[in-house]
């Protein structure tokens, strides 16, 4: 069976290993626009590298009079428990030799003031009653939060009210770093082609029933056939399901919104002074994706400090591409729905638009009133993040991801943003067991998935405490992540 991957991010190469594993008889080609993999939003600075597990995220526990949610919370930490319990085994079965070379243990805290205290005690309570979240910490006392998260808190006023939870066994993960050395196993070892340099403009089925995928490879026409298309392109996936006619194409458009971060490059006596991704509340009307947060970042052996997002918006559906394709995505009947999103959501896109042309003073300035002071400690620059395209869904936007399907299961796809790398493995198994339903349920395919999981059911690992913490101690040892 001919397969191809249009996206060689953490998306894509995630899929073409699940499923080679599955079947090493599929033959599989990946399609990379890019002459890299991961050049775009795996890319390690192209987005916060935060292991999301809902330790320290409010977006993921919503507050409706008075009553907090907490079952996106479960969900989103049991998914990147299923994606820890993958690469460890990647680690275990020697495909990824060093886990620091892409997880590093980092404290996630989240640090509110007087006006959401209140909110931060309910998370607590509800939180750390599951036993997901029952070595979270909180406190109310300045000294003690000063020793959990330093740099955040040294230029604030003792006086000044506030309250922060812990939880030590965060991550942060440099999906590049992954990507990467998956995408050189499954070249070397799985016998998988990958085509850099290679731009899809159309795909379009046979009378055979077969997919037919044009694309320019520099600047050289070419022309691609598949028996099964998976299409794990980032924002580039909207113009593809357009142009592919399925039915789907006219339910789904896509709301693009980019992002900026401060960075700054520090010693490793900083770094492991402050260790720590430290999560704050959003503004009134901003997406989720701006909650601000100020995290220890380490990518090829030097440690930084990040500070954002800064949300921006642009018509483009990746960080490099242009104005046009996002254009030319733009059907006739996907206007109502654009404007539907614009007068709905007037508050969004006006708070787009002015974070887009903040300067970098006023960025700083922001920071400081995050972390007083922290603006003219270290050498700050403004780094332009990847794009991300939220899901507009018959009219409705939507944060969230979703996997659309061809009905006969010949073409997949993921489209949407949060919380998007870290649950990669979890939710490529999910498609891969979507697409290749009859192969899947084989014996022999059963045995292959448990070199690479132990416990893939989020409801095994929400209900049963024992085996949750049996699975992640041991993913954890093996990742560097705690001592057991």
């Amino acid at each position: 069976m001919d397969v191809v991957i249009i996206g060689a991010g953490i998306m894509g190469v995630t899929f073409a290993h699940i499923a080679k594993t599955v079947d090493p008889n599929l033959n599989i080609t990946i399609l990379e626009r890019l002459d890299q993999a991961a050049g775009s939003n795996s890319s390690v600075f192209n987005n916060a590298g935060t292991g999301h597990e809902a330790n320290c995220e409010l977006n993921y526990t919503p507050v409706d009079e008075e009553v907090i949610s907490v079952e996106k919370a479960l969900d989103i930490h049991a998914q990147f428990n299923v994606a820890k319990q993958y690469w460890a085994n990647l680690v275990k079965n020697g495909i990824i030799k060093d886990p620091e070379s892409f997880i590093h243990p980092t404290k996630h805290c989240t640090l509110v003031n007087e006006d959401s205290i209140n909110l931060l005690h309910m998370r607590y309570k509800e939180m750390a009653s599951h036993h997901f979240f029952d070595e979270m910490k909180l406190s109310e006392d300045f000294d003690e939060i000063q020793s959990w998260i330093p740099l955040t808190m040294e230029g604030r006023s003792r006086h000044q009210k506030m309250a922060a939870t812990r939880v030590d066994h965060g991550t942060d993960v440099n999906f590049e770093s992954i990507t990467k050395q998956l995408a050189q196993h499954m070249e070397n070892e799985q016998s998988t082609d990958i085509h850099y340099n290679t731009h899809v403009k159309r795909v379009h089925k046979s009378p055979s029933g077969s997919w037919l995928i044009e694309c320019e490879q520099n600047g050289v026409a070419k022309q691609v056939r598949a028996d099964k298309l998976f299409v794990g392109a980032g924002g580039g996936a909207f113009p593809i399901l357009k142009a592919s006619h399925l039915p789907a194409g006219r339910r789904f458009s896509g709301f693009p919104v980019g992002g900026r971060f401060l960075a700054a490059e520090i010693d490793k006596e900083v770094a492991q002074s402050y260790g720590a991704k430290t999560y704050g509340k959003a503004a009134v009307g901003a997406p989720p994706m701006s909650v601000p947060h100020l995290d220890l970042r380490v990518a090829d052996g030097k440690y930084y400090l990040l500070f954002g997002p800064f949300a921006t918006f642009s018509p483009i559906l990746e960080k490099g591409r242009g104005i046009v394709e996002f254009i030319r995505m733009v059907h006739l009947h996907d206007i109502p729905n654009l404007l539907n999103v614009a007068r709905e959501h007037f508050p969004l896109v006006t708070y787009l638009f002015k974070e887009t042309f903040k300067g970098e003073s006023a960025m700083l300035k922001t920071l400081d009133e995050f972390a007083p002071g922290l603006s003219t400690k270290f050498n700050w620059k403004v780094v332009q993040a990847g794009q991300r395209v939220q899901i507009i869904k018959d009219g409705d936007l939507q944060m969230g991801t979703e996997i659309v399907t061809s009905e006969d299961l010949s073409y997949g796809t993921l489209l949407g943003a949060s919380p998007g790398a870290s649950v990669s493995p979890e939710v490529m198994l999910r498609c891969v067991k979507t697409l290749f339903p009859k192969i899947v349920k084989k014996e022999a395919a059963q045995e292959r998935l448990k070199t690479l999981f132990d416990e893939t059911d989020v409801d095994v690992l929400i209900e049963d405490a024992d085996k949750y913490r049996e699975i992640r101690n041991s993913a954890d040892k093996i990742l560097g992540i705690r001592e057991i």
